[in-house]
């Protein structure tokens, strides 16, 4: 996913009203579920999302392949 894109698209879901979580697909195939908007801090093109369990992931926006909702990958599923 190119910067600019990463960075508009990662905050449209961050900021929905009310919040929904989503899912970051990662060019490995991993998916990280985003379910809250603090578990998620981005700084610099740079995000580091903090899972419920304790684990966190980081990553930018040439590791991320797409951003869906989680009703988008529900349905595909």
């Amino acid at each position: 996913m190119d910067r600019a894109s990463f960075e508009v698209a990662l905050r449209g879901f961050i900021n929905r009203t009310p919040f929904r979580p989503f899912v970051v697909e990662l060019v490995s195939g991993a998916r990280l579920l985003m379910h809250h908007p603090e578990a998620l801090v981005v700084r610099n093109n740079i995000a580091i999302h903090f899972s419920p369990d304790g684990e966190w992931n980081v990553f930018d926006h040439e590791g991320v392949s797409q951003l869906t909702s989680e009703t988008e990958q529900a349905a595909s599923a």
